[in-house]
């Protein structure tokens, strides 16, 4: 194969992989927002269990304040009781206490119905927060993990860089001049394989005398669609068919 055009694949292969680890990350800050909106859906299920636990509280103390003004009303039906002088009177006395019991059964009930909400909601907090703790954990674990990662890629991008500045004076000026000029038309692929008579990345038919001529890897050919740089990679089981 031509020297030049060795050096110009393997160019393309450190350029490549410089982009992909660009790419990389760049996707980084949207996994940290990701993590944060795990996070944030975390707290706001506890808040939620928090709130309805705070709700079923806050009608229990209400039922229970209405029920000691009940059951001060009742009491002071049952001493007013003692002191009527009519049967009329006795009667009607009767009723309002009647009336006070019923009321004071039918809030007891409600409040035993509010702490059972109560134990249940209280339940559902602790297993709340035990799922956000667990949740954070594995939050941080990630974002630290993200974190790594970011080191590893800027490392890499770094070394690539070197590799790639030590390589390009081995290349001829013309091919490297071409190669340049192509990068930045052609948004940084240069150069690509050909492969069963097609340019792999426009996927146009080469005609079959440029074809052989790529196959050949002694001189750089340019696809007629694209322009592109185009080489050959023989593969196992290919030599005996050509």
């Amino acid at each position: 194969m031509l020297v030049d055009l060795q050096h110009l694949i393997h160019l393309q292969q450190l350029d490549n992989a410089s982009e992909e680890a660009r790419r990389r990350l760049d996707e980084l800050p949207s996994r940290h927002a990701g993590l944060d909106a795990r996070a944030a859906d975390a707290d706001a299920r506890v808040a939620e269990a928090k709130q309805r636990l705070s709700a079923a509280q806050g009608a229990r103390r209400e039922l229970e304040k209405q029920l000691a003004e009940v059951q001060g009303r009742l009491s002071k039906y049952k001493d007013q009781l003692m002191l009527v002088k009519t049967n009329k009177e006795y009667q009607a006395m009767q009723h309002e206490i009647a009336t006070a019991e019923r009321d004071v059964r039918t809030r007891e009930d409600r409040i035993l119905e509010h702490m059972e909400v109560a134990e249940t909601e209280t339940r559902v907090v602790k297993d709340a927060e035990a799922l956000a703790r667990q949740e954070h954990a594995e939050i941080a674990d990630a974002r630290q993990a993200i974190e790594r990662e970011k080191v590893e890629l800027e490392a890499a991008i770094a070394r690539l860089a070197r590799e790639r500045e030590a390589l390009r004076p081995k290349v001829g000026g013309e091919a490297l001049r071409l190669f340049d000029h192509l990068g930045k038309q052609r948004k940084g692929v240069a150069i690509v394989e050909a492969r069963d008579g097609h340019c792999t990345f426009c996927h146009v038919r080469l005609r079959p005398q440029v074809f052989n001529e790529i196959r050949r890897n002694d001189k750089i050919v340019q696809c007629d669609s694209c322009l592109r740089i185009l080489y050959y990679e023989e593969r196992a089981g290919e030599a005996a068919g050509a």
